[in-house]
C-alpha cells in the first residue's frame, strides 16, 4: 500500500469517528415527565419526578446535576431523581404563586451533555394561627386585671395579621377580650371566691386576616395565692379637681381586702399643704370614710391665683401591705361675696345715715329760722307803732283812798319823740329778714333734694345684686356730693352737732321708705 493510500484511509477513519460523536451529541436529550401538573407544587408539599435521557448508548454512564436555580431543600441525585418540599416562605404573602426556574443537565463519560429548563410553579399555602401553651392568668380581687397575650406564643407563621375573637358563653361576667389580644376582668367578691376554689379555663379564637383561618386557644385563669394588699375605692373616681374658695369637696372612700375586710388596719392621708386638718377625714365605719373639706376665703393668698394641693390617701393591712391613691385639688382664689356684700351694705347704710342726720339737722335749723323770721316780722310791726309824738303832759298826783295803799301816777312833762330805726329793730334778734328768708329757702330746697335723691338711692341699691354692680360706687360718690352745703358757714350749722335720735334701721326706713336692711331677704 502506498503512502498516499494509508493517509487517505486514516483521514476517512477520523472523519467517521468525529461524525459519530457529533451524531451522539445531538441525540443526548433530557426527557421531562408527561403527567399533568407534574411541575406544580404547594408550599409545604413534596414534589418528585424523574428525568430521563435519550440518545445515550445502552452501556453509557450518565451523571445528572442542577446547573442553575438550586434552592434550599432541593435534591437531584445522579440518577435523575428530583425531590423538593418548598418552604412556606417561598411565595410572598398575598401572591398567587411563584415560578422557580431550574436548569437541569446531564453528562456522559465521553463528555457529552444536555440541559433542560424546568419551571416549577409553587402555590402559596395559608397556615392557621399558632397558639402555644399560655402562662396562667392570676387575678386579684376588686382590681382591673389585665392579661396581654405574648406575640411569641400567639402568632401567625405566615406573617398575617391576627385578631382575637371571644366565645360569648366562655366569657365570665365583667370580662372583656379585645381584638388586639387584651383580656380585662374586674372580679366581684363571689367570682374571686369561686376562683380560689376552682380555676377557670377560658377558650377563645385566634383568626388570621384576610383568610379567616381560626385556631382555638385555651387560657387558665386562677386566683392569686399572694397576700394581697388592701384596695381603696373612691367615689367620685376623678384624680383631680378644681374648686373655688369656700366651696366644699366631698370624697367617699371604700376599703376592702382580698384576704378579708377585717385585715384592714389603718387608713389616713398625707397632704402637701399642712393647713388641712386631719379632722377632714371622717370615719363612718371600719371600711368606709369620707373626706370633707371647705377651703376658706383666706386659703389662697395674694399674689397667687391658685394653689394646688396633692392628697395621698393610703391604707395598710395587718401585714403592712399598702395601697394608695393620690388626688390633686386646685383651689381658685375667689372673692368673698358675703364679706363684700357686708362691706357694700355698710357703705350703703352709712351714706343714708349721713343723709338722715343732715335732714334731721336741717329740720332743727328750719324750726330755728321760722322762729327768727317770726320775731323779725314782729319787730317791724312794733317799730311802726312806736313812731309817735308825745305832747305836754301834766303830772296828776295820785288820789289816796286808802291810807295803807297809795297809787302814784307819774307824768312826763314837755314834748318827746320816740323813733326806732330798722337797724335798732333787727338788732333785737340779730338778723335781717332778707337773710333769714334766703337761709330758710336754702334749707327747704336742700331738704327736698336730699329726700328725693335719698329715696332714689335707697330704692335702686336696696338689693345685694345691684350693689355688686360697678355703678354703685359712682352713684354713692354722687349722693355724697349732694350732701355738701355751699351755705354751711352762712347757715351757722354746728360742726359738733349730735343727733338725739338713734340711727337704727327703723328711723332710716321712716325717712327713706325703700331702705332694706341686710338681714332681710334680698
Amino acid at each position: 500500500m502506498t503512502k498516499c493510500t494509508s493517509l487517505a484511509l486514516l483521514l476517512i477513519g477520523w472523519f467517521a469517528h468525529f461524525s459519530s460523536q457529533a451524531q451522539d451529541a445531538k441525540s443526548l436529550q433530557l426527557v421531562l415527565p408527561q403527567a399533568t401538573d407534574w411541575n406544580v407544587v404547594a408550599e409545604g408539599q413534596p414534589i418528585r419526578f424523574d428525568l430521563k435521557t435519550t440518545g445515550a448508548a445502552p452501556n453509557d454512564t450518565l451523571t445528572y446535576a442542577i446547573a442553575q436555580g438550586m434552592m434550599e431543600g432541593m435534591n437531584f441525585d445522579s440518577l435523575g431523581r428530583f425531590s423538593w418540599t418548598p418552604g412556606f416562605d417561598v411565595v410572598e404573602r398575598l401572591k398567587a404563586n411563584r415560578v422557580v426556574p431550574v436548569i437541569f443537565e446531564v453528562h456522559n463519560r465521553r463528555g457529552q451533555s444536555a440541559t433542560q429548563l424546568v419551571d416549577i410553579k409553587v402555590l402559596p399555602v395559608n397556615r392557621p394561627p399558632v397558639v402555644e401553651d399560655l402562662p396562667p392568668f392570676y387575678v386579684r380581687f376588686q382590681t382591673q386585671n389585665v392579661y396581654k397575650f405574648d406575640p411569641k406564643q400567639v402568632f401567625d407563621a405566615d406573617g398575617d395579621p391576627i385578631v382575637f375573637i371571644a366565645i360569648p358563653d366562655q366569657m365570665p361576667e365583667g370580662s372583656k377580650l379585645t381584638a388586639q389580644g387584651e383580656l380585662t376582668w374586674t372580679l366581684s367578691r363571689n367570682q374571686f371566691s369561686q376562683l380560689r376554689t376552682k380555676p377557670l379555663y377560658l377558650e377563645f379564637w385566634v383568626e388570621d386576616q384576610p383568610s379567616k383561618l381560626r385556631t382555638k386557644g385555651r387560657l387558665k385563669i386562677d386566683a392569686t395565692q399572694m397576700d394581697l394588699p388592701p384596695i381603696i375605692s373612691v367615689v367620685p373616681k376623678d384624680a383631680s379637681y378644681r374648686i373655688r374658695e369656700n366651696a366644699a369637696i366631698n370624697l367617699k372612700f371604700y376599703l376592702s381586702d382580698p384576704n378579708g375586710d377585717e385585715d384592714v388596719s389603718t387608713f389616713d392621708f398625707l397632704s402637701t399643704n399642712q393647713t388641712i386638718p386631719k379632722s377632714t377625714l371622717v370615719r363612718n365605719t371600719n371600711n368606709q370614710y369620707e373626706f370633707i373639706w371647705t377651703p376658706g376665703y383666706d386659703f389662697v393668698r395674694d399674689p397667687y391665683d391658685t394653689i394646688r394641693v396633692d392628697l395621698t390617701f393610703f391604707v395598710l393591712d395587718k401585714a403592712q401591705n399598702r395601697d394608695e391613691k393620690t388626688i390633686s385639688i386646685t383651689v381658685l382664689n375667689t372673692v368673698n361675696e358675703e364679706a363684700k356684700d357686708r362691706y357694700t351694705f355698710a357703705m350703703y347704710r352709712q351714706v343714708l345715715v349721713q343723709a338722715w342726720n343732715l335732714i334731721e339737722q336741717l329740720d332743727e335749723k328750719e324750726q330755728e329760722l321760722k322762729k327768727d323770721y317770726k320775731r323779725a316780722k314782729g319787730g317791724k310791726r312794733n317799730r311802726s307803732m312806736a313812731n309817735a309824738s308825745l305832747g305836754a303832759a301834766t303830772g296828776i298826783s295820785p288820789t289816796i283812798k286808802d291810807p295803807g295803799n297809795q297809787r302814784l301816777i307819774s307824768a312826763i312833762g314837755g314834748t318827746a319823740v320816740l323813733t326806732m330805726g330798722t337797724l335798732e329793730a333787727t338788732e333785737v334778734i340779730g338778723k335781717s329778714m332778707k337773710d333769714l328768708l334766703d337761709r330758710y329757702n336754702y334749707v327747704l330746697g336742700k331738704k327736698t333734694e336730699l329726700q328725693s335723691k335719698g329715696d332714689v338711692f335707697a330704692r335702686e341699691f336696696a338689693l345685694k345684686s345691684t350693689r355688686r354692680t360697678p355703678d354703685f360706687i359712682k352713684r354713692l360718690d354722687d349722693f355724697r356730693n349732694t350732701m355738701s352745703l355751699s351755705g354751711l358757714v352762712a347757715l351757722e350749722l354746728d360742726a359738733n352737732w349730735q343727733n338725739k335720735k338713734e340711727a337704727n334701721d327703723k328711723a332710716i326706713k321712716r325717712t327713706f321708705k325703700d331702705y332694706t336692711p341686710l338681714e332681710e331677704a334680698q
